[in-house]
């Protein structure tokens, strides 16, 4: 573990508020983004980080940071623009760190290296892919993580939506009204918020809107600010509605992206959205990509067996079509 200790000068309180942000959200904000962790007792700060340099560069950014609040009011937004001139994805060092979520039974963490990686993509990067098989965590993760942002006020709401594939033409020979007809292809997004808020906190956030839980077809032309995104399911997407939900990320906001690319649903001549997204968007600086596999399923052992089995098959006939 590497230390850096430095004064802010000049010793101004309006300055310091300013540069740490309410209940030190510009602080937690920066933490995350850099991998670091930041102590301050006034104006003398202490940046820990697993490498020295990581340490320089976040001791240089907040530097340059208090300078600037010498003629600007810092809000979110304006941290967020400047990480990411920074670069603000950590250096290769800051990736060991292990994150732990506080939820209501405890602490929760990645139980394996790769759930350990996409939970640090997550608090590093705007946008990220979790893929693989069904019982890896993926949704769940994204959703504690949502909550986590949420509690400590990094996101002013949580938006957490899925594409109802079966829907069309076919929701119209469901009972009910809209709501009611979409509710069981997001039943999956509910059920981890019950276990991370319970039934009660859930339902007053979703009557306030600070929660929303939407079709995917409900994100067209809107932008999402201040905002932790969710798109599960997103093998099922077509190409159009990635690239739409994708832009709809908004200044504050970070997205995740989950699926599974074995468990398309989709008519056969259409390509999945996720699937070309991965194509895409390999490269691209701020978007991160977590690939799980049978050995990160957390659910019965016999689940993980299951997944090999398919994936040993589906290999076996790549290999015969080869």
């Amino acid at each position: 573990m590497a230390f850096r200790d430095f004064t802010l000068d000049p010793a101004d309180s309006e300055r310091l508020a300013n540069l740490v942000g309410p209940l030190d959200a510009h602080l937690r904000l920066i933490e995350l983004r850099l991998g670091v962790q930041i102590a301050n007792r006034g104006h003398v700060f202490r940046v820990s980080a697993e490498d020295a340099e990581t340490a320089r560069q976040a001791e240089r950014f907040l530097q340059h940071l208090y300078a600037d609040t010498e003629t600007e009011l810092l809000d979110e937004q304006a941290i967020h623009l400047r990480l990411g001139a920074h670069g603000g994805t950590g250096a290769s060092g800051a990736g060991d760190q292990d994150i732990a979520i506080p939820v209501r039974r405890g602490q929760l963490r990645g139980r394996s290296p790769n759930q350990r990686k996409y939970l640090q993509a997550i608090a590093r990067h705007d946008i990220n892919f979790g893929i693989g098989p069904a019982g890896t965590g993926k949704t769940y993760l994204a959703v504690a993580m949502a909550v986590d942002a949420l509690n400590q006020s990094r996101v002013q709401r949580l938006v957490l939506v899925r594409p109802a594939v079966e829907a069309g033409e076919k929701l119209g020979f469901l009972p009910g009204d809209l709501s009611q007809k979409v509710d069981p292809y997001l039943r999956p997004l509910y059920d981890a918020l019950y276990e991370m808020l319970g039934v009660e906190k859930v339902a007053r956030l979703l009557e306030r809107n600070v929660i929303e839980v939407a079709p995917l077809a409900f994100m067209r032309g809107r932008t999402l600010n201040d905002a932790f995104v969710i798109l599960d399911e997103a093998q099922n997407t077509s190409v159009e509605q990635m690239k739409m939900f994708l832009t709809r990320l908004g200044f504050g906001s970070t997205a995740v992206i989950t699926g599974d690319l074995t468990q398309i649903d989709l008519p056969r001549h259409q390509t999945s959205g996720l699937k070309d997204a991965l194509e895409v968007l390999r490269g691209v600086e701020g978007v991160s990509f977590t690939f799980f596999e049978a050995h990160d399923v957390v659910r019965h052992p016999l689940v993980a067996r299951i997944v090999n089995a398919y994936q040993a098959r589906d290999a076996a006939r790549e290999g015969n079509a080869g």
